[in-house]
């Protein structure tokens, strides 16, 4: 099939919701943060012979944390195939002009959540998490008092500590979202945000350490359920502290909803063990440009090392070359070599090791990478922590 490929103009956005309600579902009149144009939010259509729009996909322009550093992002959503178009090659017509695109804006990765993900492997993303959210009994949740710890309730001004608080946690992982640009500063007309009923902050001597968001659902009855949209502590006493006001809801609310977080203070509080109903989404991973992937993001400053790799790559051809990958002093470098290097690596597996979450070895038994040297070596590539997501979009 014969397709352009273009960004939608701002009368075709609705057009491409409609698309979007078909594949996915939704309601038939879109919420107005869906169809208005947000600036650094790409979305691109596919369009026929006869100018019908047969595609779309949207890069929603979004920052991840890498070793402490802002690493410029091509996060996918909304990818949608008219029924009579699939399996026809739009979608990946779609997603190489979108890495294109995001390239020649300096983006450097790319993260999505499939509906399948064999799809998307076979354009070069790779599972690399899972998020999970669940269900925790209120009652269930630790509620001592914390000494230390002061605690208010939160106004319309105390809204931007729900990103700032957020990021001081966000900033010392891999791969969370910035939450700042894109679809995340669209005005909401909740003076909270949205399906934000209350807001607490834990002060310790007047400095905000913590912060928590949620909605308040509806009844008081055994089906009652508050649902946390923001729980961010940068100390353990903060964590301890917010978690005991979602405590002191047991008598009316039963249950808890909420994402489960990374590694981090609150992670360190709630009995998770004690979680149900719990959902988990897959989200995957890949390399926009391997070069600034590699020279963007921090890298543990106690690791050196140096290995060379081809890398294959059919989706971004950029990418695809002999490269020398070297780490040193928190930083990387990955420069493109003429001789042809010893192990070989797929885009997925680069992706995989880049998040931290596979090991040469097992990408050699995934069918992902080989060689005649060491697998091992690449494990050079995969040396930071492992990557984690919190944001659906």
């Amino acid at each position: 099939m014969s397709l352009t490929i273009r960004p939608l103009t701002d009368d075709e956005i609705p057009t491409g919701y409609q698309l979007g309600r078909l594949a996915f579902g939704g309601p038939p009149e879109p919420p107005a943060q869906f169809v208005q144009p947000v600036p650094g939010v790409t979305r691109l259509g596919a369009f026929d012979t006869r100018g019908r729009l047969v595609g779309k996909a949207t890069d929603v322009g979004h920052e991840q944390w890498w070793g402490g550093r802002r690493v410029v992002a091509a996060d996918v959503a909304g990818v949608a195939v008219a029924p009579e178009a699939r399996g026809g090659g739009t979608a990946r017509a779609l997603l190489a002009r979108l890495l294109a695109d995001a390239r020649d804006r300096a983006a450097a990765v790319s993260a999505l959540h499939p509906t399948v993900s064999a799809a998307y492997r076979s354009l070069g993303w790779e599972v690399a998490g899972v998020m999970l959210a669940g269900s925790l009994d209120s009652a269930s949740l630790p509620s001592a008092p914390v000494p230390g710890i002061a605690l208010r309730p939160g106004g319309p001004d105390d809204v931007p500590l729900l990103t700032d608080l957020y990021e001081q946690v966000a900033r010392g992982t891999n791969g969370l979202v910035t939450r700042r640009g894109g679809m995340f500063d669209v005005p909401s007309d909740a003076p909270l945000g949205e399906d934000i009923d209350s807001i607490t902050v834990a002060e310790s001597d007047g400095i905000p350490v913590g912060v928590l968001g949620f909605g308040r659902g509806r009844g008081y009855g055994p089906e009652a359920k508050l649902e946390v949209h923001h729980l961010h502590a940068t100390t353990v006493e903060a964590a301890r502290a917010l978690v005991g006001v979602l405590a002191g809801w047991r008598t009316v609310t039963r249950s808890v909803q909420l994402s489960f977080p990374v590694a981090h203070a609150v992670a360190a509080v709630l009995p998770l063990e004690r979680a149900t109903d719990v959902t988990s989404q897959p989200w995957m991973h890949r390399p926009v440009d391997v070069v600034r992937a590699v020279a963007d993001r921090g890298w543990p400053s106690y690791v050196s090392g140096r290995v060379r790799f081809h890398l294959v790559d059919d989706l971004a051809p950029w990418n695809a070359a002999d490269w020398d990958l070297s780490i040193a002093d928190g930083r990387g470098e990955l420069t493109r070599v003429a001789a042809a290097a010893e192990l070989w690596l797929s885009v997925r597996g680069f992706a995989a090791l880049y998040c931290g979450v596979a090991t040469g070895a097992g990408l050699v038994q995934a069918g992902l990478a080989g060689g005649s040297d060491d697998p091992a070596a690449l494990d050079l590539l995969g040396c930071g922590p492992a990557a984690a997501l919190l944001d659906y979009f």
